[in-house]
């Protein structure tokens, strides 16, 4: 027995695993602060099974029980099968098509029984086990453009399998991946461009179209005269400035429109006009009645309702909050989705500015202690997997709390360790455990 114990601690790094237990348990404390109904035993009401957050602590459980097992776990299993999970990983998107279950607007889920499981969450797993392959084999030159576009095919190919089945948000989380390339010798110019796209998306929706049209012909304009020396002696570069002219006027001319009328859904849509603070009016009658079945409920005239409500409740948390048990935003449900997407609200109302600002401070020393270990390891394969750890956790934090303030549109991203959800927990506890487990393992070479 001793023997077992030795094996399962050796060179793990219990600092991890107290951040994870502590960031789990508030996040079955909050769960309990919302949905716990008045005059219900409460050890009885944890043991049921029957509440959200009895559950919960049952997929704490499980996922205690696997963390067990991965510590016990030789390291080299999952180089050796990191190609087959994400085989496994894609299958399971596939088979999502002809055997989802429609869950409130997405239909990325598959249901067990009484069991949900959504494999485009567990797939972010999958991915940065075989990215963190693909990197770490020999014959891979990450300077070269082949090498890149393979590692980009990796990553992208669930996130449209995603988009394809309307989980738009967790789609978004596969572009944290570009993270791990970056730090493996991709160029900063890609994550420029990428920006910069971003920039001009938000742009077009801003402003007027043409007038946009005029600034970005502008800019071209002085570009080409700032160039016109490199110009006469390089007739390539003309060719250049006019091509990135012409591919930013597609995009904000075709390629947004495009997204917004036949990609999006347009509840989606709506969701990220309200972010900008701007009206959207449906093109058609159909997307007119999406957008009314989503706000059913609710208050119809305010298309940002969860948002305000949101902040409402954070805000009303003061600097101490109002206590366990004794919010009345996240206690009387006028906080939807308070226990999954909108957790962060229900701490920011019990807890307030302090409670939050120390989950984010546990949050952010789970991150630098992640990359700390990222740094210490002699393996390639476990370098790019913790920093994979890193980057899914960090987006997933960034997008969740941004949504919750009205920084970001609603786009369904769960609070890790937090929100409620098996899959979810499930996902970013074996995430974490085989960083642990790897990390035991630092001194030895893994490809």
């Amino acid at each position: 027995m001793s023997q077992r114990k030795a094996e399962i601690s050796k060179g793990v790094d219990w600092l991890l695993i107290w951040l994870y237990v502590i960031l789990v348990s508030i996040g079955i404390l909050s769960i309990f602060a919302v949905t716990y109904q008045e005059g219900d035993p409460i050890l009885q009401s944890f043991l049921s099974l029957k509440t959200d957050y009895s559950r919960q602590l049952l997929y704490f459980g499980i996922g205690g029980i696997l963390a067990i097992a991965i510590l016990l776990t030789d390291s080299k299993f999952f180089t050796a099968t990191a190609n087959l999970w994400y085989a496994f990983g894609i299958l399971l998107l596939l088979l999502v098509f002809p055997f989802h279950t429609k869950v409130k607007g997405t239909e990325s889920i598959i249901r067990f029984g009484g069991f949900q499981l959504q494999p485009a969450e567990l797939c972010k797993l999958f991915v940065n086990l075989a990215l963190a392959k693909y990197l770490s084999r020999m014959e891979t030159d990450f300077y070269k453009t082949r090498s890149q576009l393979i590692a980009a095919a990796i990553v992208l190919t669930p996130a449209v399998l995603s988009i394809m089945q309307h989980e738009t948000g967790l789609a978004l989380v596969y572009f944290s991946f570009f993270l791990v390339m970056f730090r493996e010798g991709l160029s900063p110019m890609v994550l420029i461009i990428g920006f910069s796209l971003a920039v001009l998306v938000v742009a077009t929706l801003v402003m007027d179209p043409n007038t946009l049209a005029i600034i970005l012909t502008a800019i071209a304009a002085v570009a080409i005269y700032i160039l016109r020396r490199q110009i006469k002696r390089h007739k390539q570069v003309l060719l250049l400035v006019v091509g990135i002219w012409a591919i930013c006027v597609g995009i904000q001319r075709f390629a947004v429109p495009y997204a917004f009328d036949h990609i999006l859904q347009p509840y989606q849509v709506k969701r990220i006009y309200d972010t900008i603070g701007k009206d959207y009016v449906p093109k058609d009658a159909v997307a007119a009645e999406e957008i009314e079945k989503k706000s059913a409920g609710k208050k119809k005239d305010d298309g940002d309702y969860n948002v305000k409500q949101s902040k409402i409740a954070i805000g009303s948390g003061g600097l101490t909050g109002k206590g366990l048990l004794k919010g009345t935003q996240t206690r009387y449900e006028f906080v939807p989705e308070q226990r999954t997407d909108f957790i962060f609200c229900t701490i920011g109302e019990g807890f307030g500015f302090i409670g939050s600002f120390l989950l984010l401070a546990i949050y952010f020393l789970l991150l630098m202690r992640i990359i700390t270990i990222a740094e210490r390891q002699r393996s390639v394969f476990s370098r790019c997997y913790a920093y994979g750890v890193a980057s899914v956790i960090f987006f997933h934090i960034t997008i969740n709390i941004c949504m919750t303030i009205g920084l970001a549109p609603v786009i369904g991203i769960p609070l890790p360790f937090i929100s409620y959800g098996g899959t979810a927990l499930l996902t970013f506890t074996i995430l974490l455990f085989i960083l642990i487990r790897l990390d035991a393992d630092r001194q030895m070479v893994l490809r």
